[in-house]
């Protein structure tokens, strides 16, 4: 361990997620997890590694696979409200680990410990949703034109649920489809990002100690690790009806086509381009707070993240002077130390990403009013640390139209009423999140409307990043249009049968057809 991990307690962190192996840098000694090449993990916090996972190998898959279609022969059987006690039971071992795993999701991925520790919260909160909504997978009763029919519908389990989840959101992403999953009756198989495996390592040692407790199969809950050709096994596998991805929109865009070939399920979870629409009458402290947070929380790394700010020129120099100065605020450094706002990007190749954006966007004539910059010396010894940027820029601007992970915010005008603000928002490819600061109801539901935002998130006098677990997420266009976590998103992953009983002595058909032997 590195001196920072020491001083941070990150090896006794290790120690009680089960990953003690790899204290040393060694291998997680979890060689039921693949076989094939090593996975070394690097922290960007400090540039030390970690330790190291082997990948899955197509022999590995097979095994993996076996284990998971078995368990899901009868666990399917399990009625919900028992599938909903093992859920229970995760989340009790969430609550116990809650801050070494914080740790661990910190130093792995390069958040502030608060959001590691809000990130576990978040599987915290899903198993609690998923507890309650495990008595509740309710079907519709219809009546039927016939006589002496019944007509229902219900929902059965799907089978194999494969879930890809992305390095920002390490742990939180896939306990929002997994216990979901699981209450719903499927066995779930989890390729974790190849950039933080041993967030991955350490959620399986958690499940599969209360799958043990249980006398459950372990092939209920199934880890593969490994890059993109470990993905490629799942998504044009049959025996998975369902994929859950959570990345770009590049690679969504390959996972829905190749799982549509086979007329698989896809739900994705892809790029975000969010705006804030700050209007005459926001409230400006508000304004700054949900603006700055959204922009350089997690680094900007978060698909929510706000990365364009679209204020009325009326206010303009008012809003950029306040952003400003809350920018000159900031403190950039190891994200364990919470005395600090920002942490650092995930690795060398994402800071070439940020400063790309910024020469980008002053070759198409932006105006950069925050400087950026990568920051070197003590402390910065990664080189994945970046000053978070501001830019004066136009909607139309080609980088502008792209999503770049990393906290550079673009400073967009607007004149005139609040449409030509959502025109604007709405002049995008991806469609996640967004927001309005307004203290005017009319400008607030004109936003809310079906002509206003189109995205899956629309927000008013708080920002674009952060959402509550209730709520279903998720968002259209070139974000992939999948929906998880709460209102109805259980229905993804089951599978809906319509059933008509008839209880007389005769047979009469649909629409009065007659056919009479």
């Amino acid at each position: 361990m590195s001196a920072v991990a020491t001083d941070f307690g990150i090896d006794k962190a290790l120690d009680a997620l089960g990953l003690k192996e790899v204290n040393e840098g060694t291998s997680t000694g979890q060689d039921n997890f693949g076989d094939g090449a090593i996975i070394a993990s690097y922290s960007p916090v400090d540039g030390a590694l970690i330790g190291k996972v082997k990948t899955t190998t197509q022999a590995d898959y097979d095994k993996v696979m076996k284990a998971a279609t078995s368990a899901f022969t009868d666990f399917r059987t399990m009625p919900a409200p028992l599938r909903g006690e093992l859920v229970r039971q995760f989340g009790d071992k969430l609550r116990e680990v809650k801050e070494p795993l914080g740790k661990l999701v910190s130093y792995e991925m390069g958040k502030s410990y608060q959001e590691g520790l809000g990130e576990v919260q978040e599987m915290i909160d899903i198993c609690d949703f998923a507890v309650g909504l495990s008595r509740q997978l309710h079907g519709l009763t219809m009546h039927s034109e016939r006589p002496g029919h019944r007509m229902y519908e219900q929902y059965h389990p799907l089978g194999v649920v494969g879930i890809i989840s992305a390095f920002n959101f390490p742990v939180a992403v896939w306990a929002w489809n997994t216990a979901l999953a699981w209450i719903c009756g499927d066995v779930c198989v989890w390729k974790p990002s190849e950039k933080t495996p041993l967030c991955g390592v350490a959620c399986q040692n958690i499940i599969a100690e209360v799958l043990k407790d249980n006398d459950m199969p372990e092939g209920i809950s199934c880890l593969i690790n490994g890059d993109y050709k470990v993905g490629e096994m799942m998504t044009t596998d049959k025996r998975i009806p369902l994929i859950s991805a959570t990345g770009s929109t590049r690679m969504g865009k390959i996972v829905a086509a190749t799982v549509g070939e086979r007329l698989g399920k896809s739900l994705l979870e892809l790029g975000g381009n969010n705006a804030i629409i700050v209007t005459p009458d926001a409230d400006i402290k508000m304004t700054v707070i949900g603006a700055v947070f959204g922009a350089v929380g997690t680094a900007g790394q978060r698909c929510t993240s706000t990365r364009r700010l679209i204020i009325h020129d009326s206010i303009y120099d008012t809003v950029k002077k306040a952003i400003v100065d809350a920018y000159g605020q900031l403190r950039i450094g190891n994200p364990l130390d919470e005395n600090n706002h920002v942490g650092p990007l995930i690795d060398k190749d994402a800071v070439k990403n940020y400063q790309s954006a910024l020469d980008r966007v002053v070759a198409e004539g932006g105006n950069i009013v925050v400087e950026g910059g990568v920051l070197s010396g003590e402390g910065y010894e990664s080189g994945c640390y970046v000053k978070p940027a501001i830019a004066e820029a136009k909607n139309d601007f080609e980088i502008v139209q792209h999503e770049t992970f990393a906290p550079v915010l673009y400073l967009l005008k607007y004149s005139g009423d609040v449409t030509n603000a959502i025109d604007v928002q709405n002049g995008v490819n991806q469609g996640l999140s967004s927001a309005i600061m307004t203290n005017n109801l009319r400008e607030a539901e004109r936003f809310l409307s079906h002509a206003g935002s189109d995205c899956g998130i629309a927000n008013v006098n708080i920002g674009t990043s952060g959402a509550e677990i209730g709520g279903a997420f998720g968002g259209e266009k070139d974000t992939g249009g999948g929906r998880e976590s709460g209102s109805d998103a259980w229905k993804i992953y089951m599978r809906r049968q319509t059933n008509t009983i008839n209880y007389t002595t005769e047979l009469p058909l649909a629409q009065g057809i007659k056919f009479d032997l």
